[in-house]
């Protein structure tokens, strides 16, 4: 019985990008629909964001579908609809976008992210070893004798 809910459970998790492209979406030119899959998986749906359009059920992405392939079936190439595409939606739409005095930010924000925060990491672990490593400071004659007689008798006074 487990075996038959996880394998439902299974079927239904990957049934939802599979269903996205409708078929009345399809075009009846088998070479073209496939130009047209291509570029929609490098196409980023503006609604879901982390989806391609070819993954993504959201209305705009139907949208954004529909204009790949009308501009396919209006003759140009898999670049003139990727450039048709990013002069309406800028290069937000790409899933992979160009690293271009635009997008440097995008693109360098790990770094940003990263250095400061292993410098902090660093600073922080060299003061806490430089704390481990001072000698304590020494008991005095006073609290020799009462550390003494705790270890004698095993009560603290």
């Amino acid at each position: 019985m487990r075996r038959v809910i996880l394998g439902l459970f299974c079927a239904l998790l990957f049934a939802g990008p599979v269903a996205a492209v409708l078929p009345e979406e399809q075009l009846a030119d088998p070479a073209l629909e496939a130009r047209a899959r291509v570029i929609s998986q490098e196409l980023r749906c503006v609604v879901c964001q982390n989806q391609s359009i070819d993954d993504s059920d959201a209305p705009l992405a139907a949208d954004l579908r529909a204009i790949v392939r009308e501009r396919l079936s209006a003759g140009d190439t898999n670049e003139e609809v990727m450039a048709y595409i990013v002069a309406r939606y800028g290069n937000f739409v790409l899933l992979k976008p160009p690293l271009d005095l635009q997008t440097i930010l995008l693109w360098s924000a790990p770094l940003l992210v990263l250095i400061p925060g292993g410098l902090g990491l660093a600073l922080y672990l060299r003061r806490r070893s430089r704390a481990g490593a001072a000698d304590p400071t020494p008991l005095s004659a006073e609290e020799r004798r009462a550390l003494a007689a705790i270890l004698k008798t095993g009560d603290a006074p």
